[in-house]
Formats: C-alpha cells, structure tokens, sequence
C-alpha cells in the first residue's frame, strides 16, 4: 500500500516537472499589442498627395510588432464622396471635382512578411492605370501581427 501511494505520488511529481520544464516563456507569453505602421522614415504615399493618372505610385510604410508580424494588405478606393476612414486628415485635401464613378480605380492586394519577421519595410510600386477616373481616393495600408491583431492607416490621394 505504501508502494503504491509512494508511485502515484512520485509520477505526479514528474507530471509537474515535465509540465513545468516542458513550457518556456514564448509559449507563456501572449502578443496582446497591436503592430505598427511607422511614417517616421520616407513613407509614401502621404496625404493630399497627388499622382498622375498612367505613372507609378510607390507604396513605402515601415511594420513592426512587439512578437512578430503576419502579413499586410493594400487597397486604393475612390472617395468621391469625401467620406473618412479616420486615421486621415484628407478632408482639408479634397479636389474640386465632386464626381460620379464610371471606371474609379480599385486596388487590393495582400502580401506576405517573412516568418519570423518584426520589423519589415513595405516598398513596392505599383502603376496607376491611365483610364481611370481622375479625383479623390483613399489608400489604405492594414498589417496583421502573427496573435491576429490588425492596425490601419489611411492618407487621401488625388489622381489627376
């Protein structure tokens, strides 16, 4: 009986042990913050900036997260209604030309981050298609961290 209750009791002692040793602090630490979209350096585009129709527009934002980054998202949308995503001051920006849409560009891409990554530098350009309406469009940047947390910028953008 002694035996008995001395095994039991020493197999829970392992059981904890394992369990204890078995778990660094990564796996204990839970990434509870939002990443970043950083414009401390050259970002591009800026507000109220203004491209020609049929060019390049280069697409430059420093990500980071505290943990590690997952992916990011681009999307360019008309705003000829002049509404507001909130991260802009785009409303002292707008163009003059209050327009309906008949071919506004729509633009939306995901790309992925390298494993492992906390800070990455989204650089990239892409061409403005020279058919579109001209006016007032909002491009948006959105970065996912590897917890799932997502943090969004968005600066107004006139195509001429």
């Amino acid at each position: 009986m002694k035996i008995t209750s001395l095994s039991a009791c020493q197999l829970l002692s392992m059981g904890i042990a394992l369990f204890a040793f078995g778990c660094s602090d990564e796996d204990n630490e839970k990434d509870m913050e939002k990443p970043v979209i950083s414009d401390n350096e050259v970002p591009s585009p800026t507000d109220c900036q203004e491209f020609l129709r049929g060019e390049t527009l280069l697409v430059r934002y420093t990500l980071s997260d505290n943990v590690e980054l997952g992916n990011f998202n681009v999307e360019v949308h008309n705003n000829f209604d002049h509404h507001s995503h909130s991260t802009s001051s785009s409303s002292e920006c707008h163009s003059d030309l209050t327009e309906e849409p008949v071919n506004p560009w729509v633009y939306n891409q995901d790309f992925s981050i390298p494993e492992g990554s906390k800070t990455f530098t989204a650089e990239f350009e892409t061409d403005i298609p020279a058919d579109v309406d001209p006016g007032d469009y909002h491009f948006m940047i959105r970065v996912t961290d590897k917890a799932g947390w997502q943090e969004f910028k968005s600066v107004g953008i006139t195509l001429l």
